[in-house]
């Protein structure tokens, strides 16, 4: 088999997810730009594993300001990643797990395709 149809044999199984992929793109690169932070993952992960919470209680014990933690979570909400509720006079901040779910899925993918193109390299060199 020529290189040229071996390597287009080999790209045609691993692309299965790319038109998913960049269906989504733009918001996916959102959802990972604002999960780039720290502090904002800092964040998503306390979401996790507390429920939703309020301002007050998501700044207890840190140092971040109350104002700078309402920043974060804008980010957040803009990305899709969180969004607010209102209880009473409260806002309550909750993890939106849809977003993340795909972008789960999305790196699982990209994963798998990783794994694909290394055991062709692998097949490529050991047949070399």
């Amino acid at each position: 088999m020529s290189p040229r149809k071996r390597a287009s044999r080999a790209g045609a199984g691993g692309r299965a997810g790319l038109p998913a992929i960049a269906k989504s793109g733009e918001a996916l690169a959102g959802v990972f730009a604002a999960l780039g932070d720290p502090t904002r993952l800092g964040l998503v992960a306390v979401l996790c594993a507390g429920g939703a919470l309020s301002i007050a209680q998501l700044t207890a014990n840190t140092d971040i300001s109350r104002q700078g933690v309402t920043k974060h979570l804008q980010v957040l909400a803009d990305a899709g990643v969180v969004r607010d509720v209102k209880q009473g006079r409260e806002r309550l901040w909750q993890l939106e797990p849809g977003r993340i779910e795909e972008a789960r899925r999305t790196l699982e993918i990209i994963g798998k395709q990783w794994e694909d193109a290394l055991g062709r390299l692998k097949s490529f060199v050991e047949a070399s």
